[in-house]
């Protein structure tokens, strides 16, 4: 099951074209995003939890070099050994290597059955710290993010969502989805399995699930199942990067932070990384994928004001080196662009960046693609 498409195809359209198929292309970054992008940053999005990133599911590529030259990555099967992977070495390279002109992806099967729930906790430490206990659990989730109560109070400030109020407190937001169990069956000489229902399954998540939040000393869990309850309770997280950016302090501007660390280590890091932008006096606030251990850090500040300046460079620095430190990554999905070659050096060295550099080398000598980014010549 994929789907042949071109570059300046957006997702969502993509996904509302395919849906009366049953299927769709699981990434789901911001609602403006196009394949091309998606490609070059290997982007992910809520889903990534059960579905994975964007390299996930390419299956080809038609890629013009900076010479002129047109390639294609490999043909459609699934499983082949026939040279080296090119598809995972377009994916992710932010347009410095080729530029992506169509694209064969791989679709999956839309779930027949989910539930969504959401938590209020009192502290963003204990909101992170039952995320990871959510993962251990080894439950069916499809999305696990994470909103801080500086969201959530934005979130109010502007209006609500569905004509829904929160409670400002860190809250996670869970969606569960079905997992196919066989039933099966002797007769006689014969074993026959079926399909049975998973609507039992789900339940039993959620359960679980509650039981894990409280010890947690989680101050509310709410869960449904209908799609237009589903729909009101998401849409706090679905809206919450709009919402942020339209109620920022007058005066300043958003910059968002992307890192990734092993789930074991994501309260520790969220938490200071908190206090580090509270201590120099900005208003900031936490939206993360916490289900594959990725958080967004939203800082507001003035660019025009030489302190502010500093002050944010000190705020990112400290992320993305504590990051590391915890055995983690500079970016998670956002790409390394200007703002971080130095981290990628620091993270993954000088001799696996001089090896990137001589392919981009080979593939464009003369540094004509998208020249600055990810790093310097």
């Amino acid at each position: 099951m994929d789907v042949v498409v071109q570059a300046g195809v957006n997702w969502m359209k993509l996904n509302a074209e395919l849906k009366d198929s049953g299927l769709f292309l699981p990434p789901d970054p911001g609602p403006m995003a196009y394949i091309g992008g998606m490609i070059a940053t290997n982007c992910s999005g809520t889903n990534a939890m059960r579905y994975g990133a964007m390299k996930d599911y390419v299956v080809n590529l038609t890629v013009v070099l900076a010479d002129g030259t047109v390639i294609k990555t490999r043909q459609r099967p699934r499983k082949t050994s026939a040279g080296y992977n090119l598809n995972s070495l377009f994916t992710g390279s932010e347009g410095t290597l080729g530029i992506v002109t169509e694209a064969t992806l791989k679709l999956a099967i839309l779930p027949r059955s989910f539930s969504v729930a959401t938590v209020a906790f009192k502290s963003i430490h204990a909101a992170a710290a039952a995320a990871s206990s959510l993962v251990r659990a080894g439950l069916p989730l499809a999305a696990l993010e994470l909103m801080d109560e500086v969201g959530m109070e934005m979130i109010n400030r502007g209006g609500g969502t569905e004509g829904k109020m929160w409670e400002e407190f860190p809250t996670l937001f869970i969606k569960y989805v079905e997992t196919p169990l066989l039933k099966v069956t002797k007769h006689a000489k014969n074993i026959n399995t079926e399909r049975m229902s998973t609507e039992s399954s789900v339940k039993e998540s959620i359960q679980e699930a509650r039981v894990i939040c409280r010890r947690h000393n989680a101050s509310s869990f709410e869960g449904v199942n209908t799609k237009k309850e589903m729909d009101a309770l998401w849409s706090a997280r679905r809206e919450a990067a709009l919402v942020a950016n339209a109620m920022k302090p007058e005066g300043t501007v958003m910059l968002a932070t992307d890192v990734a660390v092993p789930i074991s280590r994501m309260a520790d890091l969220i938490e200071g990384s908190k206090d580090k932008a509270n201590r120099h006096g900005f208003v900031n606030s936490v939206i993360g994928h916490v289900g594959d251990g990725n958080f967004h850090q939203a800082i507001f500040h003035n660019p025009n004001v030489a302190s502010d300046v500093e002050k944010i460079k000190d705020c990112v620095d400290s992320m993305v080196y504590k990051a590391i430190e915890m055995e983690g990554t500079v970016t998670g999905e956002h790409g390394i662009g200007i703002g971080k070659k130095n981290g990628l050096i620091k993270e993954l060295g000088l001799p696996t960046v001089g090896v990137m550099k001589a392919l981009k080398d080979a593939l464009d000598p003369h540094w004509l693609l998208n020249p600055g980014k990810v790093f310097d010549e």
